[in-house]
């Protein structure tokens, strides 16, 4: 614990203090998150639809631009992974819990109970229901990530920076940054992150009760996801204590086999063409209502700007808030690569995954409700489930599931615990066994108490709050970013 900046004691006073204050206080806890992300999502949901719009646009110039020839690394720096092993790391870090949690229900929500502009249950909502659920997790999700991602291997193997977000702001800000106001910034990022991965780790505890009350009539209750956390909780702990990388790199390639196994399996067993023709279909639907999906606020009719509080803004805040955890793995993987071959790579290959899986389970999902299978009046954590069992194999493809969402549930938590670490040990590759295991117990504790204090909805209050502040540092990162590739870029042409 000696190598521990101030930036750890400051966020575990702050994850202490929400923590106690939710397991004491828990109707005012409620409350107080509400008013909060009632504010944030009220007056700066243009805000957030504007900024990941940018991040988009600043993606797409950085790559048809002169600076994308430049490395993230030294001149002479080589990728250190294949492009196969690469692409599949990637979508190792995007493919979490999320889409596992949100591959029926998104879909089947869009298009039964909450479609944002059509009649429910008409073929203009199934229509807008893959195409949403495309543009929620397509190239806006991955630019997020790639911002980030994108800075810090900048930084970090160009300019042989330590792998902090405050070191990145150091061109914009000079030596600020290593006193009280470098520090603030990376309290942000941390508390970011906990925020993220806590409520990443409360939807997979939710998904996991709601698999097991599917299955075995389980109650579907607070206290059987307080187990399940703290089941959780010790095997990823066990995982850290004994340095057992290769169980942890084990379980990362299990998550690939078994996310491949079930979408072949409802590629399949679903209905096949249905499932590729709504695919090709969407792509080209997707595309074309881009730039307008990008900044639609509906100022003009009040139920339609809800929609998108609930659904877009939300998902925004969600990928701003696991970008420090997500966007530092993808960097730590990409060194020797340049901006061009990076920002193409992150952006099109796992948008185009996740797309195909969406396909097939939003799909799968949807001709189930038709058929007669009441997904949408199931809770979202049972709605896989509830597709499952309108196909041959279903308790198989439930076992299977709940395998997934477990293997997710602890590389991700053991994951984030490193980076947490490393982000609070001031860039420290190695932290300390006795750091990881206080953020691990911090993002369990802290994905308890918004469990506790109002389930599903208090995750997703908390993230939209959690994220605001960080977004703003994600613009100036931009800033300090494009100020050192200028300077870059005339050293390079002498």
């Amino acid at each position: 614990m000696k190598k521990v900046t101030s930036v750890f004691w400051i966020t575990l006073g702050i994850t202490l203090a929400l923590s106690i204050w939710g397991s004491i206080a828990p109707s005012q806890f409620e409350d107080s998150s509400v008013t909060v992300m009632d504010f944030i999502s009220g007056h700066f949901g243009w805000f957030y639809l504007i900024i990941v719009s940018f991040f988009v646009i600043f993606c797409l110039y950085l790559i048809f631009s002169p600076y994308g020839k430049i490395k993230l690394g030294k001149h002479d720096d080589k990728p250190e992974f294949s492009y196969p092993t690469w692409f599949a790391m990637l979508f190792s870090a995007g493919m979490g819990i999320g889409l596992v949690f949100y591959g029926v229900a998104s879909p089947v929500s869009h298009y039964i109970k909450t479609p944002p502009v059509a009649e429910p249950g008409t073929v203009k909502a199934l229509e807008d229901a893959l195409r949403l659920t495309f543009f929620h997790y397509g190239v806006h999700a991955w630019a997020i990530y790639a911002v980030i991602a994108l800075v810090l291997a900048y930084f970090t193997f160009r300019h042989d920076k330590p792998g902090l977000i405050s070191a990145a702001l150091e061109p914009l800000f000079g030596n600020a940054m290593e006193g009280v106001w470098g520090k603030t910034v990376d309290v942000i990022a941390v508390f970011a992150t906990i925020v993220g991965v806590a409520t990443t780790l409360g939807f997979g505890a939710a998904q996991i009760n709601g698999g097991l009350s599917y299955l075995l009539g389980i109650d579907n209750a607070f206290w059987v996801q307080l187990v399940i956390i703290l089941v959780v909780t010790v095997l990823f702990m066990l995982s850290t204590y004994t340095g057992l990388s290769k169980g942890i790199k084990y379980l990362s390639n299990t998550n690939l086999v078994l996310a491949a196994l079930l979408f072949l399996a409802v590629l399949i067993l679903g209905p096949t063409m249905y499932i590729v023709n709504s695919f090709t279909n969407t792509i080209g639907t997707y595309i074309q209502s881009l730039p307008i999906e990008s900044f639609r606020i509906a100022p003009n009719d009040s139920d339609e700007q809800q929609w998108i509080i609930d659904w877009t803004v939300f998902f925004w805040a969600w990928w701003i808030a696991w970008s420090p955890f997500v966007g530092i793995f993808i960097a730590r993987i990409s060194r020797g690569r340049t901006i061009r071959e990076f920002l193409s790579g992150v952006l099109i290959v796992p948008s185009v995954v996740g797309f195909l899986w969406f396909s097939a389970f939003g799909m799968a999902g949807i001709q189930a409700q038709n058929s007669g299978v009441d997904i949408a009046g199931l809770p979202d954590e049972q709605a896989l489930f509830g597709m499952f069992s309108n196909l041959p194999f279903s308790v198989v493809l439930s076992i299977l599931a709940l395998l997934l969402i477990s293997t997710f549930f602890i590389t991700s938590a053991d994951s984030a615990t490193f980076v947490l670490g490393m982000q609070t040990t001031n860039g420290s590759l190695s932290p300390s066994t006795p750091v990881k295991f206080v953020w691990g117990f911090a993002q369990s504790a802290i994905a308890a108490v918004l469990l506790y204090t109002g389930g599903l909805q208090a995750l997703q209050n908390a993230l939209i709050s959690a994220a605001f502040p960080f977004s703003i540092i994600m613009l100036l990162m931009i800033l300090s970013f494009y100020k050192a590739l200028k300077k870059d870029k005339k050293q390079l042409s002498k």
